[in-house]
């Protein structure tokens, strides 16, 4: 299961994401909280579009008829992950200077909503298809959500600046959506009862 990890994805996603965060570090002036938020947020949507691969796997349907059952499969890939990805985030938070790093509270929970997210997606698409690979597919809707969300009005989105009235009631709605995509993929996870007709037509 560790070597069928997707792990170029998951590199370039981590290593796009820190190179980003070092990126507030080349000015001679370090950048203020507000655009350390910025940099923050797209470094989280970087390790998003990573993790949309996670469930890639090629050998989708030689290891269905595994007796261990697809949430097995699916919490290991997830449990091998979670470490590097928190230790990843660390060290994006640690190559931020003092004065452009946020509040770690909310960034946090926005960086967990994401990668959440991304990963509800992949599992949807799992569910739903009979794609082997469904990173692609997962990516593209994060992306596309992404874009979505910057054109939302911030009294009513998710990409407020701290200076804004709705930053608080914004969090709220950063939370709800990480119990929503957790849901989301703790519904999806297990495979489906019924699973489709397989029509054989007859040789010759």
């Amino acid at each position: 299961m560790w070597r069928s990890l997707p792990w170029r994805a998951l590199t370039a996603g981590g290593v796009l994401g820190l190179l980003c965060a070092a990126s507030t570090r080349l000015p001679e002036q370090a950048p203020g909280a507000e655009a350390g938020l910025t940099v923050l947020r797209v470094t989280a949507l970087t390790g998003g579009v990573g993790l949309a691969f996670l469930l890639d796997d090629p050998a989708r349907h030689t290891t269905a008829a595994s007796p261990l059952g697809r949430p097995y499969r699916a919490g290991l890939r997830l449990a091998m992950a979670a470490p590097l990805v928190a230790l990843w985030w660390t060290a994006a938070l640690l190559l931020l200077p003092g004065p452009a790093r946020p509040a770690l509270g909310p960034v946090t929970l926005e960086a967990l909503a994401t990668a959440a997210f991304a990963i509800a997606l992949a599992t949807a698409a799992v569910r739903f298809t009979d794609g082997a690979e469904v990173g692609k597919p997962a990516a593209t809707c994060l992306g596309a959500a992404a874009a979505v969300a910057v054109l939302v009005p911030a009294r009513w989105g998710l990409l407020t600046l701290p200076a804004d009235r709705w930053w608080e009631a914004t969090h709220g709605r950063w939370a709800v959506l990480l119990a929503v995509t957790l849901a989301s993929t703790a519904l999806c996870t297990p495979e489906p009862l019924r699973r489709r007709a397989v029509h054989l037509r007859p040789s010759g």
